[in-house]
């Protein structure tokens, strides 16, 4: 089909396959308590119930964990945005309302989660992690121009769940403390089925306007950002998880692009129109680039770490 649907036609069009996707989320999704995950005997009053602010000392995370753990809390705190995105978007009738507030639910247990395990353990100064807070939300979320439409955000938000289920999952590890990496695991997972749910919708889409999904795909990967952007300090904890593995243009590359666009069989489709076809080109080329930046980057990498290795500076573990 080569002919142009509206926002309101896709959504009509889609509403089964939503009320399909919503129920198979429903039967894999697991009850868990974020109470269930906290170390609440680390924790004691601060200053103000009498007891001890916090101090760089009383934390058992290495620098790259605190970025990390900093970056994923703050993604999730902008939660409002995202239901607000969300919500604008898609519909609050039917499956699809019924989407928006279960996922908003789901979402809001992982920033309770991580900020009483903080807390509680005096991983990070919590002063300042609330400042960056107040500040990130205010700002809202970054998107870019014409950045709109249901095919638009269902694009983004299938790439945008499979990033932070890697970010997550790779922020566990590098916490070496059992309780953060189980925490982490139990996070990752809720933001994989999260993924799937936006990516059979998305591919649901591609079925039925290719032309119009396909451009929609290769606008988010061409200008993809992951949802911190903005947020204090972005950029140099961004790099700091970059170099040291957590989220880099390899894993970018690797474990969130290409399975998807091979689940929904990108480069072997042949019902794109001329639209279609040029988008997938276009797609394809910025691909061979970002192919040839991941090699660019790990070369930067490496000598950067060699460099700080005969310095001795010590590296996480």
């Amino acid at each position: 089909m080569t002919t142009e649907l509206t926002q309101l036609q896709i959504l009509t069009e889609l509403q089964p396959v939503a009320e399909q996707n919503l129920n198979r989320h429903l039967s894999m999704a697991k009850d868990w308590h974020p109470h269930d995950f906290v170390p609440w005997d680390e924790g004691r009053n601060f200053a103000a119930m009498g007891g001890t602010d916090w101090a760089p000392e009383q934390s058992k995370l290495n620098e790259v964990a605190k970025a990390a753990m900093i970056t994923n809390l703050l993604t999730e705190d902008n939660l409002p945005s995202y239901h607000r995105l969300i919500a604008e978007h898609f519909s609050q009738n039917g499956a699809w309302g019924t989407w928006v507030g279960r996922w908003t639910a789901e979402e809001n247990r992982h920033g309770i989660v991580m900020r009483d395990y903080l807390v509680v353990t005096r991983g990070v100064d919590p002063v300042a992690l609330e400042q960056a807070r107040m500040i990130h939300m205010t700002r809202g979320v970054p998107s870019p121009k014409d950045w709109g439409g249901f095919l638009v955000n269902v694009a983004y938000v299938t790439f945008q769940e499979l990033a932070t289920r890697v970010s997550h999952r790779n922020t566990g590890k590098v916490c070496n403390d059992p309780i953060a990496d189980r925490m982490l695991q139990r996070v990752a997972a809720d933001e994989n089925l999260h993924m799937i749910f936006y990516r059979n919708m998305c591919g649901a889409g591609l079925d039925l306007v290719p032309d119009q999904a396909m451009a929609a795909i290769t606008q988010i990967l061409t200008n993809f950002i992951m949802p911190g952007f903005g947020m204090p300090n972005f950029r140099r904890n961004g790099a700091l998880m970059a170099k040291h593995g957590i989220y880099d243009l390899r894993q970018h590359l690797e474990e969130v692009v290409q399975p998807v666009l091979k689940k929904w069989n990108v480069f072997e489709r042949n019902d794109f129109g001329p639209n279609g076809e040029q988008a997938r080109q276009e797609l394809a080329e910025f691909l061979e680039k970002l192919e040839k930046d991941v090699l660019k980057f790990e070369e930067q990498r490496d000598r950067l770490l060699a460099r700080e290795a005969a310095r001795g500076v010590m590296q996480p573990v």
